[in-house]
């Protein structure tokens, strides 16, 4: 598997887990945050989707987009469940990222329309403190500039090493998946296109987006911290804990839906017809998972039966 060809997807997904895992959510049915307070105590990277007229099982996998190789990890089950599924369902298919037809138009939607640049959007003296980062980190901000700021919050920490995935330090959790799967010669699929996934960005302002990156910026200490406590509660499994713990920042809870609970509910029908089909492994961002509006609860609302492996 050549990494370069997966290297920008990995880019967007991490924008999409930590952007999405600090959204807010609002729990009015008391029977519904009783039941939330009771899955909370499920603490598992790892479903089993089962029930409602199902004849075989699925499976639900929590990834964390780009970690640390240090602290990759599978856990307890989680070959078995790969190798006793028939296909891979990512939130992109991984496949379409070997396609250079697919890619071009990639490239293309990181880019602002127009003749807008970073310039447009940020004061002079903020402008020098993103271009002071971007020299730290031996990245040209001239060849940038025109890039939606959303993408460039992903170099907003200094820790960040673009390289990573291809020196070893930085893995991802779907690029260990897609491979899984070419050696096991599986089917695999997405639950949205690469068009749509990075279409999310258009519906933000590109203002909005500037201003991300600069608070990103200007706290990347804090930022720093933050991440490494979501990583920690990611090696612990707890999904729901992850969750109570990014909905705190409210930064974006203005795109809250469009980032997370729509996608999230788009989802759903495209499982269920998966499932009916064939025993299906689907891995997709662990932030998507918890809550009432995450993908566990939508699928259990729909009569799925979701049950925790636990190692």
């Amino acid at each position: 598997m050549n990494i370069s060809k997966y290297y920008l997807l990995s880019l967007i997904s991490i924008i999409l887990f930590q952007t999405s895992c600090k959204s807010s959510e609002k729990i009015n049915n008391p029977a519904q945050k009783e039941q939330s307070k009771a899955m909370a105590q499920d603490k598992s990277l790892l479903w089993e989707i089962s029930g409602n007229g199902l004849t075989q099982s699925s499976y639900l996998f929590g990834t964390i987009h780009m970690i640390e190789s240090e602290d990759y990890f599978l856990p307890q089950g989680t070959l078995s469940a790969v190798d006793n599924s028939s296909k891979m369902i990512f939130e992109i298919d991984m496949a379409d990222m070997s396609d250079p037809m697919k890619l071009m138009p990639l490239l293309q939607k990181a880019y602002m329309k127009g003749d807008t640049t970073l310039k447009d959007l940020v004061t002079a003296e903020d402008y020098t403190l993103v271009e002071d980062h971007f020299k730290e980190l031996g990245l040209p901000l001239m060849m940038l500039e025109r890039m939606k700021p959303m993408f460039l919050t992903v170099f907003a920490s200094g820790d960040f090493d673009p390289n990573g995935l291809n020196n070893g330090s930085i893995k991802s959790y779907e690029m260990e998946f897609a491979k899984m799967a070419e050696d096991g010669n599986k089917a695999t699929g997405g639950l949205e296109t690469v068009e749509y996934q990075i279409g999310v960005f258009d519906k933000i302002p590109y203002k909005d987006q500037a201003d991300m990156l600069m608070e990103a910026l200007k706290s990347s200490d804090t930022e720093d911290d933050t991440f490494q406590q979501l990583v920690d509660l990611y090696k612990e499994q707890d999904i729901y804990g992850l969750f109570e713990m990014m909905k705190e920042d409210e930064s974006i809870e203005e795109f809250e839906d469009v980032l997370l609970y729509q996608r999230n509910k788009n989802w759903i029908p495209i499982m269920e017809e998966e499932m009916k089909q064939q025993r299906v492994f689907f891995a997709v961002g662990a932030g998507h998972l918890g809550g009432d509006l995450g993908v566990i609860n939508l699928l259990r609302l729909q009569g799925f039966t979701l049950s925790a492996i636990k190692s």
